[in-house]
């Protein structure tokens, strides 16, 4: 059985919704990415989506553009590399679901067949890539399908015939996207999301998970009552840019790792 279909089966027995927390891998460096992702785990993460850093982030805000150029510029963390993250963190005891978080021409730079494999290989459970369009997805469903891998859509609110085709496809989970643009933190979402969130629920009989602005208890407490998971990106990725000076001396790391659980924790309640 699929690790994300699993952790959902789990969590709905206990009435619970997933923590799913997105991090760009490599910021700092990678192996401060695995220590975080054990971090996570010990603070109540239900997944983690391993964000590959990218040059041109177009559903990324500033905050995870950020993150992803400090990446590429120290280290030029590679498709390759998130993926060896992840095996790391796994062969040292995490049993998190790992989703892999890319674009897609990185995905086609390493080659479909390749990267599925691999993923396979890797134990990572879930893919999720922002840009490609329903229309196009025919070959890269039919690998993850072949090699177990959740491919997992993003849905807007757009029309609702367009939502309820993109969901028709869905595996994994769906995650909804909470409004039009790109990821970062929000003090308030549009007035029509919960319509739109029933929508999608009505659509489907797989999880629903909601991402793109949540930063806040409050926020988290207001999805846990209608979604099955909640993706926390932006407000999480910030806490590790502001941990950085803790992250470069090795005395003052479990300082900044516990920075971060302080944060999941107030977050989750």
């Amino acid at each position: 059985m699929n690790r994300i279909d699993r952790t959902f089966a789990e969590l709905k027995e206990r009435k619970q919704p997933a923590f799913i927390p997105f991090l760009s891998i490599g910021d700092p460096d990678l192996k401060t990415s695995v220590d975080i992702i054990k971090q996570l785990e010990k603070s109540g993460a239900s997944m983690v989506e391993l964000g590959v850093p990218y040059s041109d982030p177009l559903a990324d805000g500033p905050v995870i553009q950020r993150s992803s150029m400090r990446a590429l510029k120290k280290h030029q963390v590679s498709i390759k590399d998130v993926i060896q993250v992840a095996r790391q963190a796994r062969s040292e005891g995490c049993e998190l679901p790992f989703i892999l978080f890319t674009y897609y021409n990185p995905v086609l730079q390493f080659g479909l067949n390749k990267i599925f494999t691999l993923l396979q290989e890797s134990d990572i459970s879930g893919m999720i890539i922002p840009d490609l369009p329903m229309e196009e997805d025919a070959e890269v469903r039919k690998l993850a399908d072949e090699h177990g891998i959740h491919l997992i859509p993003l849905v807007a609110p757009t029309s609702n015939d367009r939502i309820k085709r993109i969901v028709s496809r869905a595996s994994g989970f769906v995650y909804c996207v909470s409004s039009l643009g790109v990821t970062g933190t929000r003090t308030e979402f549009h007035s029509g999301i919960d319509d739109f969130l029933k929508t999608v629920k009505e659509s489907t009989s797989l999880p629903i998970a909601i991402g793109f602005g949540v930063s806040t208890h409050e926020q988290f407490a207001r999805f846990a009552g209608i979604c099955d998971g909640i993706v926390v990106g932006s407000a999480l990725v910030r806490q590790v840019e502001e941990a950085l000076p803790l992250f470069e001396q090795e005395e003052t790391r479990p300082q900044a790792l516990m920075q971060i659980h302080h944060f999941v924790t107030q977050l989750i309640g």
